[in-house]
């Protein structure tokens, strides 16, 4: 946990199409309008050495990586994210907001592409020492559902960044099984959110958990 800042660290996470840029961008919202000071940002990104990274992993012409490589970019982007943006603005009371982190390479390099998960958490622990979020969020819907939904944003997105939404089925549900799986085994931090609901009802959620989390 992230017990030295005086901030707090939120992550937004989910598979493709479950809506976490528009529930972190509401959230973002509510808690301004409340006087906190919010930093919005994500992952791989947030800072211009891993926006570079985010290039290569993202993008359908980006590279072929396998998921060690894969891994080891993710965290080389997460460190200087998490050194250069995220411990410097918590060390200033601010509460950061952040679509993807940790979770997000465990499903998808551990669960989707069959990585050893225990290999991961040997990467974290060395290169971020295990920093974790203070409270997550997992969108969770059914894959159709989330891909039907990616596609149409894709249609009005040409950035690119379409690598994950083209890989198999059976990627997805493996990759939302694992989701599931970090949540349940991080009780006190992880909350499942059902994504079929409407988007301001999953707001006020988000926002009643937020307020009641010590």
């Amino acid at each position: 946990m992230n017990t030295s800042s005086k901030g707090k660290f939120i992550t937004f996470e989910g598979g493709e199409g479950a809506g976490k840029t528009t529930q972190i961008k509401l959230l973002s919202e509510k808690l301004s309008s409340d006087g906190f000071d919010v930093v919005l940002t994500r992952e791989p990104g947030g800072v211009p050495e891993a926006e570079k990274i985010r290039d290569l992993l993202v993008h359908r012409d980006g590279g072929d990586w396998d998921a060690l490589s894969e891994c080891l970019l993710l965290f080389a982007a997460r460190r200087m994210h998490i050194e250069n943006l995220i411990k410097p603005a918590l060390a200033q009371g601010k509460i950061v907001l952040c679509d993807r982190f940790t979770d997000s390479t465990i499903a998808y390099q551990g669960y989707g592409h069959g990585f050893h998960i225990e290999r991961i958490r040997e990467i974290e622990s060395l290169s971020i020492h295990s920093f974790s979020p203070d409270l997550t969020f997992i969108m969770d819907l059914p894959v159709e559902k989330g891909l039907a939904r990616a596609g149409r944003r894709l249609e009005r997105d040409q950035s690119g960044e379409d690598k994950n939404e083209m890989r198999p089925v059976d990627f997805h549900e493996a990759l939302r099984q694992g989701f599931l799986e970090i949540a349940a085994q991080n009780i006190q931090r992880c909350h499942v959110i059902d994504a079929m609901q409407s988007v301001d009802v999953i707001a006020n959620e988000v926002y009643a958990i937020f307020t009641s989390h010590e």
